[in-house]
């Protein structure tokens, strides 16, 4: 599974940094960086939680 940010959506809102900090990193201008985006399937729950809070729905995963 890989999760993706669409940057044109995303507003910098932090959340997925706060869910996943080793994953999401929010920079100053405000953008969402993903450090390893494909990860395991046992980060699935995780991942998800992190695409259906994202304010802005930035976020997605691809299987």
């Amino acid at each position: 599974m890989r999760v993706e940010v669409d940057l044109d959506k995303c507003t910098g809102h932090g959340i997925c940094e706060s869910i996943a900090e080793d994953v999401f990193e929010v920079t100053d201008d405000g953008y969402v960086v993903l450090h390893d985006p494909d990860r395991p399937e046992s980060d699935r729950e995780r991942m998800q939680r992190a695409v259906t809070q994202c304010p802005a729905a930035a976020l997605r995963l691809v299987d």
